[in-house]
């Protein structure tokens, strides 16, 4: 890929530079440009350089950039439309600001496998996330009309996620809905919060059971906001163990032998985007989360 810098870019660094002309994150951009992957005017560049309004920047395909993968990202389904990874806790699923590599997407690129363009050169095929500490499944379009299709079935709430959440305290009731809109917290920008502005997000969830101080639930999402599970599970006052953004006293989950949230993506049930044929999916709970129901339930 070559690209001109225009003249407005005079001055600018390399890294920011690239990011807007080939429209990826300025972290890719750096992660390309340091596997040696780009030149200004043929020569091999650092970001740090300064552009020239002159200057011609070529730029290697981002897929050939060898970056470092995750272990631990399994296939759980795959055809020649899409696949259903199980994602482990600790891998982020796409590149973004302040992500450099160690990627899920990474790991599904290093093992050949080509994703749909349409999602864009960081995330390509991907039609939603989990946060880096939660585990467990997530459907990947590997063909644009798959992607295309998915976004929309997500956008119309047709895609069944079912999640594995540990609460502190025991709900009143055995099931229940939670109404209420997600945005930015006013108090920590870096959270998110119940907002009167904030977007309409429907969560629902099922005593799975009670143990004592806590409840195993079963949650589904029928929207997909930023922390919408951790963010309304806590305003009920029912935060998720483990959960050291969103959680209360971490005393407990120290107990369990938890280092991250108790939140597993166990179940997504939803209509193949080409043949339209029913598709669910299931993952196990993780070790560590299994191990620490165990010790809750002894």
């Amino acid at each position: 890929m070559r690209f001109a810098v225009p003249e407005d870019a005079g001055g600018e660094r390399l890294d920011v530079v690239l990011a807007r002309l080939a429209e990826i994150s300025r972290a890719r951009a750096g992660a390309v440009i340091d596997a040696g992957a780009v030149r200004v005017n043929d020569v091999v560049a650092r970001k740090s350089l300064r552009v020239a309004s002159s200057d011609t920047i070529e730029m290697d395909q981002v897929d050939a950039v060898d970056v470092e993968a995750p272990e631990g990202v399994e296939i759980t389904y795959e055809d020649d439309d899409i696949l259903v990874v199980d994602k482990p806790a600790g891998v982020v699923v796409h590149a973004g600001a302040g992500v450099r590599g160690g990627t899920m997407v990474d790991a599904l690129r290093a093992s050949g496998r080509t994703l749909a363009p349409r999602g864009g050169a960081d995330r390509p095929g991907i039609v939603h996330r989990l946060d880096r500490d939660v585990s467990g499944l997530l459907v990947v379009a590997k063909s644009d009309v798959a992607h295309e299709a998915l976004v929309d079935a997500m956008q119309r709430r047709d895609i069944d996620r079912r999640y594995l959440a540990l609460v502190h305290g025991v709900p009143s009731a055995d099931r229940g809905k939670i109404d209420a809109p997600v945005g930015r917290s006013p108090k920590h920008r870096t959270r998110m919060a119940v907002t009167a502005d904030g977007r309409p997000a429907v969560t629902w969830f099922e005593v799975r059971e009670r143990l004592t101080d806590l409840t195993l639930l079963d949650v589904k999402l029928e929207t997909g906001r930023t922390h919408q599970i951790r963010t309304h599970l806590a305003s009920i006052g029912h935060p998720i163990v483990g959960d050291s953004a969103y959680g209360r006293d971490p005393r407990r989950a120290r107990e369990l032998g938890l280092k991250r949230p108790f939140l597993h993506a166990y179940r997504l049930t939803f209509a193949h985007p080409v043949t339209d044929g029913e598709i669910t999916v299931t993952s196990e709970l993780p070790k560590d989360l299994a191990e620490a129901l165990e010790r809750l339930r002894a």
